[in-house]
């Protein structure tokens, strides 16, 4: 067993009822996504555990700017996005779900509101992001991509087949900056937790991995601090149309 093995167990041990933020992500897409519906994934990119969880709720349609979705084996269909404009009619899909892609928008209004046109009315907008104000996301924003390109993947121990990280932005990374987007579009925040999950950043070496496990530790023992937590869980909602006013009688 390799040290960072060991390291999960002692610190984030399952049997003492510790959950990993993709857990979490999934418990919140079940919850918010009904069964059999059809499931718009934004950045669906190849295949990956996200899409084959959503496969296991409904129909998932990939959509993402890099051909790879083509490779995505848990898709109904797969779409490359070409310009802003999402190639959907309007109303198409029951929900829609993103994991780690609002970070890299240039233009996260525009995305939502192609979000909310595609949306039958009703429909959740299931998603995960980086918090800007987690030492990770800050770190990323005041370095330059090539640093990411080096740096990225071997903090968090991956091997050379890993995908190079997309390029970053952070533009609706904070919980007022997702709220205000959000009236802007059109769409409801139904609900928005602050998470902060293992330190998959630490894997490189002990001593990051338990400096990272202390500062989880910290923010995650109290309500004050929720702010500089890692992650964004939030859920959106197309609003329902108005009914007509009623006559009075």
């Amino acid at each position: 067993m390799s040290w960072q093995e060991r390291y999960l167990e002692r610190f984030y041990d399952r049997t003492r009822g510790w959950r990993d933020g993709g857990e979490i992500f999934f418990e919140l897409c079940s919850s918010h996504i009904p069964r059999g519906a059809s499931i718009l994934e934004v950045g669906a990119g190849p295949s990956n555990p996200t899409s084959r969880f959503l496969a296991s709720i409904g129909s998932v349609h990939g959509l993402d700017p890099d051909p790879d979705v083509a490779d995505n084996d848990a898709l109904a269909s797969a779409s490359v996005l070409e310009g802003e404009r999402f190639p959907f009619d309007e109303g198409t899909f029951d929900a829609c779900v993103s994991n780690y892609v609002i970070e890299h928008l240039a233009d996260p209004l525009t995305h939502l509101r192609e979000v909310r046109r595609v949306l039958r009315p009703g429909g959740s907008y299931v998603l995960r992001c980086p918090n800007r104000f987690h030492y990770v996301a800050l770190a990323s924003s005041l370095t330059p991509h090539w640093v990411h390109v080096r740096m990225s993947n071997r903090l968090r121990n991956l091997g050379p087949e890993a995908h190079d990280p997309y390029p970053t932005r952070y533009r609706m990374n904070t919980p007022s900056a997702v709220r205000r987007l959000c009236r802007s579009a059109g769409m409801a925040v139904v609900r928005l937790d602050m998470v902060e999950g293992e330190p998959w950043y630490g894997r490189s070496s002990r001593a990051l991995f338990l400096l990272f496990t202390a500062y989880e530790r910290i923010v995650s023992s109290t309500r004050l601090l929720e702010g500089l937590r890692s992650n964004i869980f939030a859920v959106l909602r197309r609003p329902e149309p108005s009914g007509p006013p009623r006559s009075g009688g």
